[in-house]
């Protein structure tokens, strides 16, 4: 499946094709979500059963001190925003956006261009043995956004990225700390 205005998988592609992954581990992890590709041309889509890509953000403050996070109503963590890619996203970075401005109800998100890290956890969405191949990036809501509780969450609430709640996760703890130094260089 094409989305309207392009081809999300080969997008997909082209972004971890051109990734410097920041460590050995998500060189290989990355090497894996390519081969996957590779092998499975509906690999974009929720549909694909052994695992599909998946994208996310950590969604931070203006100041960049704060990360938005959801408490995830399956899960019972506290994640960063994100989810499947639609036939409507064009790019990767649009199912990303997408995914926090629906979550957050933050107009006015700004997505840092590249990914941060990648992940790949089991799903609930498909029987045992199938995975998100999550893509994860960093975004920085405008200066006195209000988050709005979505019905894809529990709760929605601001963190200091120095102090996330104890019922989250190692996967987060290592997005927000490879995202937080990549705000300082990013213009407001």
């Amino acid at each position: 499946m094409t989305g309207p205005r392009g081809d999300l998988h080969a997008d997909v592609v082209r972004v971890l094709t051109g990734w410097q992954a920041p460590d050995a581990a998500q060189e290989a992890l990355r090497g894996d979500f390519l081969a996957h590709l590779a092998t499975h041309p509906d690999g974009v889509w929720r549909g694909c059963v052994p695992g599909h890509i998946t994208a996310s953000s950590a969604v931070f403050d203006a100041t960049g001190e704060r990360v938005l996070l959801t408490l995830h109503p399956k899960v019972g963590l506290w994640l960063q925003l994100g989810g499947h890619c639609e036939p409507g996203d064009g790019t990767l970075a649009e199912a990303a956006l997408r995914e926090a401005t629906e979550e957050s109800g933050i107009a006015g998100l700004r997505l840092l261009p590249d990914p941060v890290r990648i992940d790949r956890h089991a799903v609930r969405c498909h029987p045992e043995g199938s995975y998100h191949l999550d893509v994860q990036y960093a975004a920085i809501a405008p200066a006195g956004a209000r988050a709005h509780i979505s019905t894809e969450s529990d709760d929605l609430r601001w963190f200091p990225v120095d102090a996330l709640p104890e019922l989250s996760d190692a996967v987060l703890h290592r997005l927000v700390a490879g995202a937080h130094p990549l705000l300082a260089t990013t213009p407001r």
